[in-house]
């Protein structure tokens, strides 16, 4: 009975689990998100953490994976020049508790 149980929760939850796998594309027209990396923190509408492995990158919180194979990625992303070309603005942090979202308007793009 309990096994019953538990199989949907845990197939309810991952509708609920958004991984933040990442592939950087050749073409803007291949991207889901444009991305421009602004210079500094306070211009970012969300701080990113690069992650070592896959299974770090859980949830829409800014820690990122970056996969070799567009098939493997979650969201496909075009990093733009000029910020007025973007969709999305991001800073690269240093440490994994620094990540996350500045501006929460925008965090549909990545689900």
């Amino acid at each position: 009975m309990k096994k019953l149980l538990f199989l949907p929760l845990v197939l309810l939850s991952s509708l609920f689990c958004y991984s933040q796998k990442v592939h950087s594309v050749a073409y803007a027209n291949q991207a889901e998100v444009k991305i421009h990396v602004v210079g500094y923190e306070n211009q970012a509408d969300l701080k990113v953490f690069k992650v070592a492995y896959g299974n770090q990158a859980e949830g829409n919180d800014g820690l990122w994976y970056f996969v070799d194979y567009a098939n493997q990625a979650d969201k496909k992303v075009y990093f733009v020049d000029y910020a007025n070309q973007s969709d999305l603005k991001i800073y690269f942090v240093k440490y994994r508790n620094q990540a996350g979202w500045r501006n929460k308007s925008k965090k549909h793009l990545l689900y």
